[in-house]
């Protein structure tokens, strides 16, 4: 795969090389009436099949975005992200349109002379106060997001979580009744212990630790971050959600569910993508697709980088503190 990139790029360099070469061949050419009428017309036709592509984009890719967001938190990441891409499309399509438009018609032509327009301080007024209010507004907006997601102070019922990272998998660990995670370091890590808890703290007693992360629906859930090794990232991308594990630190952020994982599969976008993968699993004979909330990695971090996943259930609230209730304490774990 490396030697197969070498090739391309040498290639593409190759390419550039014999483009200049050629563009140094019309030095001292100059073009006539014709070739400028070519020009405007080739510009006209740029600017069609550009919108043509666009609007398939929008309309037919449309499958490669994630469905609605799955976390309350979430809506707003949603809100914001849509009207920035309808801002940016909004004026994409306008700008487009003068760019070539301006181009087939002020062609160059024999006779025709530029006019020189002096500066407009009422037209520079407009340009510069208009997007300096839209980005004040959008700025603000992404401001009070992430304070709404990084401020956990006034969350007295939140489900604490520590989600422990490491090349290459995830593990979590659910504080006890008394809410509060017990504390850790790497410099703990033995035997049964691998997400390093210092067993003498008391609040890590009555700590769970688990393998796959089971989340209540309409809850606000405390997240912890560590990591062992390098810098990963949990990536929560239904929940929009996302945090750098750094080594020798904690990061944290909060979010609350909104639809459990049989809600999420039963809503009609997810069951039309999970229909496109499986149309395309099943020409290849391998085995359905079946929703499920993910912790994925977003951090390249090593050789199995790609495999680095945790499965997230959401439930019920009833049947998250049955789930809850059945795992062993660490205290009962390790010796």
């Amino acid at each position: 795969m490396l030697a197969l990139f070498y090739i391309f790029i040498a290639v593409a360099i190759g390419v550039s090389f014999w483009q200049i070469t050629r563009i140094l061949d019309f030095r001292g050419v100059i073009a006539t009436d014709e070739d400028n009428a070519k020009q405007g017309v080739y510009a006209i036709y740029f600017m069609v099949f550009l919108y043509i592509m666009m609007i398939y984009c929008l309309i037919f890719m449309n499958v490669v975005m994630l469905p609605e967001s799955a976390s309350i938190e979430g809506e707003h990441d949603d809100r914001l992200f849509d009207m920035t891409f309808w801002l940016i499309g909004i004026v994409q399509f306008a700008m487009q349109f003068l760019i070539f438009y301006f181009t087939f018609k002020y062609r160059g032509e024999k006779g025709k002379k530029a006019k020189f327009y002096a500066d407009s301080h009422k037209l520079e007024l407009i340009w510069t106060i208009t997007p300096a209010v839209v980005l004040v507004f959008l700025i603000g907006y992404g401001l009070w997001q992430w304070n709404n997601v990084m401020d956990l102070s006034d969350e007295n019922d939140a489900v604490v979580i520590e989600v422990y990272s490491q090349q290459f998998r995830w593990d979590a660990r659910y504080a006890g009744e008394d809410n509060t995670l017990g504390l850790g370091n790497v410099n703990y890590i033995k035997g049964m212990n691998t997400m390093g808890v210092d067993m003498s703290d008391k609040n890590s007693q009555d700590d769970k630790q688990v393998t796959e992360l089971y989340l209540p629906k309409g809850r606000k859930i405390h997240f912890k971050f560590r990591s062992q090794d390098v810098l990963h990232s949990a990536y929560m991308p239904h929940f929009r959600a996302q945090m750098n594990c750094v080594p020798g630190m904690v990061t944290e952020f909060g979010f609350t569910p909104k639809y459990t994982t049989e809600e999420m599969r039963r809503k009609e976008e997810v069951i039309k993508k999970t229909n496109g993968i499986n149309k395309i699993r099943k020409e290849k004979g391998e085995e359905p697709y079946v929703f499920d909330y993910l912790l994925l990695c977003n951090k390249i971090c090593g050789a199995s980088h790609y495999n680095m996943q945790m499965k997230i259930t959401v439930v019920e609230e009833e049947e998250y503190n049955k789930w809850i209730a059945e795992q062993p304490t660490l205290a009962s774990v390790i010796k």
